[in-house]
């Protein structure tokens, strides 16, 4: 195994244990019959290729270091997706209260977006992943969005790498105006929560219902006929 893939792989069992972690949240609020303020979980190790950028933008050796660690904080990313602006919160505070990892730094780029239209709320977390060597403090990232912030920010960071940051000023401005709609779209969502909510629940429960699906499983077989 070469250094940079034994610098990487508690990075990866951190992500592979807070996704499994996280998802299970998810699943607590179904057992219970609640509406879940995380709508998925993702989750990914920094490719080499970013971390070298990095160590660009930053002036740091591209070398595995305890340098490196400390200033790339999101070499492990997470991300929670969520349906409603206010689910960000619930799940910041579900984060605050868990004693399997230690916040380090919070950034609401959502009250305080950034210039380019950017919405986000990152939560820089310290976890512990135990090794053949003991326990190991890991520094990882939270990403906590709507699905439409997630949506402009996959666009935004996937042309950020065609233009390596210099966006024509056209380009700029439709992203800008796109995050507005994001947000409006948010906004616009959250005002009729309640009945999504009432409807989505309804929607589950009617789907599990077995006599549902022998009704239109009949009415499937004659349409057929």
């Amino acid at each position: 195994m070469g250094q940079w893939d034994r610098f990487l792989a508690p990075y990866k069992q951190a992500v592979d244990e807070m996704k499994i972690k996280f998802k299970g949240m998810r699943r607590e609020f179904e057992t219970v019959n609640t509406n879940s303020p995380i709508e998925f979980v993702t989750g990914r190790v920094k490719p080499l290729a970013s971390i070298y950028d990095k160590t660009l933008e930053k002036g740091i050796v591209f070398e595995p270091s305890e340098e490196l660690a400390h200033e790339l904080q999101d070499i492990a990313g997470i991300r929670m997706m969520c349906q409603f602006v206010g689910d960000i919160e619930t799940v910041v505070g579900l984060l605050r209260k868990r004693k399997d990892l230690r916040i380090v730094e919070e950034k609401d780029y959502i009250s305080h977006e950034k210039q380019s239209g950017y919405r986000s709320y990152h939560v820089i977390v310290e976890y512990p992943v135990q090794t053949i060597g003991g326990q190991q403090w890991i520094l990882a990232e939270i990403q906590i969005r709507t699905l439409a912030m997630n949506f402009w920010a996959s666009i935004e960071h996937s042309l950020n790498y065609k233009y390596k940051g210099d966006f024509p000023t056209e380009i700029k401005e439709r992203l800008q105006r796109a995050a507005e709609a994001a947000f409006q779209l948010d906004e616009e969502m959250s005002q009729i929560r309640d009945e999504i909510q009432e409807a989505q629940q309804y929607f589950t429960e009617f789907k599990d219902t077995p006599s549902s699906h022998f009704k239109t499983g009949g009415q499937e077989g004659r349409n057929k006929r």
